[in-house]
């Protein structure tokens, strides 16, 4: 990496801090800070969508999958099509019913306070492990690179004599790419969040595209050799109707899997949700959803015939270079699409995709810290004060609280270099048991009258301890943790309200 590829990433980096400060001037209360005054155009909304749910693992990891493998990843995503229409149907004209500010309050109104906060606490605690694990992940990214550059490692070496190079860079890297997260989104709010994405999204799809079409002028035969030796290799296999709940990216696993697994986290995620509450109707939000699902689509295939490029580049054009994917003799698919951005991209092309893929990372980790602050404050300080303090007042506390879990997902990432990808991949499928587990808390409350707090206390506990065995005691695909968890909590939480009564159900449930 050359030195006006780190300007332009410099450059990038100070320009969303800038375009954050910018933003601050119209958040006077927190309904600014959180949802935007509910003015945000359906497009725009769609855009953050988009850029929410693609990380550095998704720019990275989805190529690597159609190198080794095949196109069966878009099994998925048509589970994340239906997902998007259950949520339309089923969540999207709950979130209109009044002034809302996270989607627990749902909760709050049909089950009382108690299970309002648990689904809280376990939203903020695994949205905070995760993206804390998501920046670790992209501090490896920049960290690689960086040290391509010799001047770099020297420069590592006299700062921390006593460390090894790579980790005293890694341990910058995460430092800041997570501060610069933090500035722009305490400055700017979901404002400046929803913005961001969108320009974010433009760049790294302009990246991809990027790297793609050199990816392909590397080819000599061009797009009719991708086709052939990528149809003789089986890259365009799309369908595997294996009922094996063993294996991934089934049709089964994706399709079903993939349906329950959008219909939870953009449904009764506070990081989605967040996003509908910021439209101006219910039509916009459902608008904004759908067309999400079409650009996702297109990603997708984006990503995925470039990695079937860079199979047959690596394996008919360059094979000298596949030594650089194998570690003590097993591939490693996510080094390659990284080694050809730097060995093969002209220098300012490599700024600017390394540029995208801290655009697909900081758009998580800057919507992550939003919500957990939304989260914060409006299911846990807001009733505490009984709203009793001024909006300066909670508009300093929201920015505080946005600060405070940056610095928890800061540490975290840089407690993740400690320990093993193993446990990273462990800890990443947290966020699965919870939200399955809160998909089924949501359908109690929106498909049944009689389940009360106590009922639904109970499918929480079941829930929560089934999939637990599953993860320990089984080789289940993570695709099916969602459906496992919302069946089990539902199925439980209602027939313990057949033995209990309905104790707990709140008046406005009962109206």
């Amino acid at each position: 990496m050359r030195t006006l590829d780190l300007i332009i990433i410099a450059v990038y980096l100070i320009g969303t801090v800038l375009f954050g400060a910018w933003f601050s001037r119209s958040n006077r209360n927190v309904k600014d800070y959180f949802v935007s005054g509910h003015h945000v155009p359906w497009w725009a909304i769609m855009g953050s969508i988009v850029a929410t749910e693609t990380s550095t693992v998704t720019f990275i990891s989805v190529p690597g999958y159609a190198f080794s493998t095949n196109f069966t990843f878009m099994q998925l995503v048509i589970g994340y099509m239906i997902g998007r229409i259950c949520v339309t149907l089923l969540f999207v004209p709950l979130y209109f019913r009044g002034e809302l500010l996270t989607v627990y309050q749902l909760l709050g109104q049909r089950f009382g306070e108690s299970v309002r906060r648990l689904a809280s606490l376990l939203f903020l605690i695994t949205r905070s492990m995760a993206d804390g694990f998501r920046l670790f992940a992209t501090g490896l990214v920049l960290a690689a690179l960086m040290l391509t550059m010799p001047e770099i490692g020297e420069t590592a070496r006299a700062w921390a004599p006593t460390m090894d190079p790579k980790f005293t860079i890694l341990i910058v890297s995460v430092l800041l790419i997570g501060s610069a997260t933090i500035i722009y989104t305490y400055l700017g709010g979901m404002t400046a969040v929803i913005w961001t994405d969108v320009i974010q999204l433009v760049i790294y799809l302009i990246g991809a595209l990027i790297a793609a079409w050199i990816l392909l002028d590397r080819i000599p035969g061009g797009w009719a050799e991708v086709m052939e030796t990528g149809s003789a290799a089986g890259k365009f296999v799309w369908f595997d109707f294996t009922t094996d709940l063993t294996k991934s990216y089934t049709f089964w696993s994706g399709v079903l899997g993939g349906a329950f697994l959008t219909t939870a986290t953009h449904g009764t995620d506070q990081l989605m949700v967040q996003r509908y509450l910021c439209s101006k109707s219910t039509s916009q939000a459902r608008i904004a959803l759908l067309t999400s699902g079409g650009v996702i689509f297109f990603q997708f295939m984006l990503f995925l015939f470039i990695g079937a490029m860079l199979y047959v580049y690596y394996t008919g054009h360059a094979t000298a270079e596949m030594a650089n994917f194998t570690i003590n003799g097993r591939l490693q698919t996510d080094r390659i699409f990284p080694h050809f951005i730097v060995t093969h991209l002209p220098a300012g092309v490599v700024g600017l995709v390394i540029a995208a893929i801290f655009a697909a990372a900081m758009s998580t980790l800057s919507s992550s810290l939003n919500s957990s602050a939304a989260t914060a404050v409006g299911d846990f300080y807001l009733p505490l004060t009984r709203g009793g303090k001024s909006d300066s007042h909670y508009l300093t506390v929201s920015r505080v609280l946005t600060a405070f879990w940056g610095l928890v997902q800061i540490c975290v990432a840089l407690l993740a270099i400690k320990l093993s990808s193993r446990v990273v991949d462990e800890v990443l499928g947290i966020a699965s048991f919870t939200n399955g587990v809160i998909l089924g808390v949501f359908l109690l409350g929106t498909l049944t009258k009689r389940v009360g707090s106590a009922a639904a206390f109970a499918g929480i506990l079941a829930g929560a301890s089934v999939m637990l065995w599953v993860k320990l005691e089984t080789a289940v695909t993570w695709q099916w943790y969602v459906l496992i968890g919302s069946v089990i909590t539902f199925v439980i939480g209602y027939l313990a309200s057949l033995v209990i009564g309905q104790k707990g159900v709140s008046e406005v449930s009962q109206s």
